[in-house]
């Protein structure tokens, strides 16, 4: 805080009589925090159950976004496997120590795996996400050395897991997911929304994929 403003504020307190310390003032901020009116929530994503998978599925892929369905976690690697061959890609990808995805077996697979983050030679990333939201299709990523967020952004092809129970309706249920999850003052550095591959329509608003980040995002949700 600038001198000059923490003066304003000590001038402030002072013609008011008080400090800023005072129990009773604080427990006041807090209960007023605390009872802080929620903002309008759409509609959309108040559905339950194999409603919001749809929605979900349906959002993701009306911002580009490719969808796999598979019925466990155990079939995720067979998964990637034919979205990289479908696509005429190399069978190699990166990932970071996320131990739901060291589970998955792998190794049943011809994928070349390395694991850590990226530093932009990498033509697929493999990342799971923390959740997702069906109002809108998006993936919440969680930066750390689980999931790097290097992975977000640099390889060209961005594969995401997410788990089916894990799809939030809306952006304040999320939120309040990651709180509930990390705890006060123990939120992550980073938490990074994904909709869709990257896009711009800055030159001559010609749409062009791939511009700030992947230019293909596939979406693997695990149902079981």
């Amino acid at each position: 805080m600038s001198n000059a403003r923490a003066e304003i504020f000590a001038n402030i307190r002072r013609s008011l009589g008080v400090t800023g310390t005072e129990a009773p003032r604080r427990d006041a901020v807090d209960d007023r925090i605390e009872r802080a009116p929620k903002g309008l929530i759409p509609g959309r994503g108040q559905v339950t159950g194999s409603a919001r998978i749809a929605l979900f599925k349906a959002e993701a892929e009306r911002a580009q976004a490719s969808v796999a369905m598979v019925s466990s976690a155990d079939a995720v690697p067979a998964a990637v496997a034919d979205y990289l061959r479908d696509h005429n890609l190399p069978a190699a990808v990166r990932m970071g120590a996320d131990a739901r995805l060291a589970s998955m077996p792998w190794g049943e697979t011809a994928l070349e795996i390395t694991r850590g983050a990226s530093e932009g030679r990498d033509l697929n990333g493999v990342s799971h996400a923390f959740a997702g939201i069906a109002e809108s299709g998006t993936l919440v990523l969680v930066s750390g050395e689980d999931n790097p967020t290097t992975l977000n952004f640099l390889p060209d092809n961005h594969i995401v897991v997410v788990n089916a129970k894990d799809l939030a309706g809306d952006y304040e249920e999320m939120w309040g997911r990651i709180r509930f999850t990390y705890g006060k003052g123990q939120m992550p550095r980073t938490v990074n929304f994904v909709t869709g591959p990257s896009r711009s329509g800055d030159i001559e608003q010609t749409l062009l994929l791939g511009a700030h980040g992947p230019r293909r995002v596939h979406i693997v949700v695990v149902e079981g």
